[in-house]
């Protein structure tokens, strides 16, 4: 019996690799579980904590799509950031935030990846504050972000649109993932109780809402004290 089972065992866990059953997988068994358990697309940027460690050297992949995604259209992006270098360098400089931040061309998108300290509104409010002109710029080249310039008239909006544009990411442990989409549906969490065996499944069906993500929160590690606690002392708060 225990030989049976054990072939048993390995006949399954090879099947992923077989090539009918990626065919079955792909064109009917992941149609069929989307349609009979759809995910909800659950919100980009990190979640809330009251834990002060996960709030330092926190993680923004904001992913802005090209009206124009041709070379053309990718130049006029490139220049919209160099032509206003030195405006973006003084208000990097200035923002009220400790952090980290670039401009990237990717594929047919212009983003905007950075680490920083503290809260999520607040970072995207002083980056409003010290560079909302270079971001009118960035964003009249972005499909559907046309209604929110001037960003300085439009700050929640604006903040708003950052964090649908922002990458879902990952709980650090995966059976997190149970209580997002709880919460995500107003559903109490755990209720009923979640089988483990369906984790698999669960990111299948929730990489279909979420076509991409950031995978984890990030490591995060100060040598010694924090520059959010220096910043503490100093009475800078965040």
């Amino acid at each position: 019996m225990t030989s049976r089972n054990s072939w048993f065992n390995s006949y399954v866990n090879s099947l992923p690799e077989r090539g009918w059953f990626k065919f079955l997988s792909r064109y009917v068994v992941v149609p069929y579980w989307i349609w009979r358990d759809p995910k909800p697309k659950l919100p980009g940027g990190p979640r809330p904590s009251p834990q002060p460690s996960e709030n330092v050297q926190r993680m923004m992949n904001l992913i802005m799509p090209l009206k124009d995604p041709s070379p053309a259209g990718r130049a006029r992006a490139t220049l919209a950031v160099a032509q206003n270098v030195d405006e973006i360098f003084a208000g990097l400089d200035n923002v009220g935030t400790v952090h980290f931040a670039r401009f990237l061309l990717i594929d047919n998108n212009i983003c905007m990846i950075s680490v920083y300290d503290g809260d999520f509104s607040n970072y995207i409010r002083d980056f409003i504050t010290t560079i909302g002109s270079v971001f009118n710029d960035v964003i009249s080249l972005v499909d559907g972000a046309e209604h929110l310039i001037p960003t300085e008239h439009n700050v929640e909006e604006f903040i708003d649109w950052v964090q649908a544009h922002d990458l879902f990411q990952a709980a650090d442990f995966p059976t997190d993932l149970f209580g997002l989409q709880d919460a995500a549906k107003g559903l109490p969490p755990n209720q009923p109780p979640h089988m483990l065996a369906s984790l698999p499944r669960e990111f299948v069906l929730q990489l279909h809402a979420n076509r991409n993500i950031s995978l984890g929160g990030g490591y995060r590690a100060y040598p010694g004290v924090s520059a959010a606690q220096v910043r503490q002392k100093f009475g800078q708060g965040w």
